[in-house]
């Protein structure tokens, strides 16, 4: 009797993981959307990773590519969104949320705005040989970059702050700024055109 109770005991734990996990991720031929991911507010990304970001009251993870095959690594904890993987193809990862307020990027990571995120705070870190091209409208944006980091920045912040060491590169397309600070480290030449800097 006891081994009878046991197994269906036992059953209905195995259905509710089995529930559990398609319920988490549901597959379509071109990606894969992390249906439980909510409440982003931060974003790492390291490796060979292309990341797009955008605002949207719809909070979503679509991941493309078949990365559960491919050993990448995509991993959420308290409202930090963790995307690794080294894989000699990119792993494509698009982001919608409507609460972003950071994003650090490393190793030969691309980070990329699909359509003008709107943002209170938004502060941006480069490292490596990581890159990010944002089309910003926000009160306040910090942008860090070190190391071979690339930054090339369009629309507009009220107050906008630029740290920047290393062989750095950071382009401005028409990105204006009332206030801005630029804490350039280490800086041995800059460019005169002043839509363009570069940090050497």
């Amino acid at each position: 009797m006891k081994t009878k109770i046991l197994s269906i005991i036992l059953l209905f734990v195995a259905i509710a993981g089995f529930s559990k996990s398609t319920y988490a991720a549901a597959s379509n031929a071109d990606y894969t959307l992390l249906k439980e991911i909510k409440a982003v507010n931060k974003i790492e990304v390291r490796g060979n990773v292309e990341l797009f970001i955008s605002d949207s009251p719809v909070e979503q993870v679509k991941v493309y590519n078949k990365y559960y095959s491919e050993n990448a690594l995509v991993q959420y904890s308290n409202g930090t969104l963790r995307i690794t993987s080294y894989n000699a193809e990119k792993l494509i990862v698009w982001v919608s949320t409507d609460d972003l307020r950071a994003v650090t990027a490393y190793d030969n990571a691309e980070v990329r705005s699909f359509g003008k995120l709107s943002k209170i705070e938004f502060n941006v870190e480069l490292h490596n040989n990581a890159s990010a091209n944002l089309n910003l409208d926000a009160y306040s944006a910090n942008v860090k970059l070190s190391d071979h980091a690339k930054a090339e920045l369009s629309g507009n912040a009220t107050e906008f702050g630029l740290t920047a060491n290393g062989n750095t590169t950071v382009v401005k397309n028409d990105f204006k700024a009332e206030y801005a600070i630029d804490n350039k480290v280490n800086t041995v030449t800059a460019a005169d055109n002043d839509d363009i800097t570069i940090f050497e």
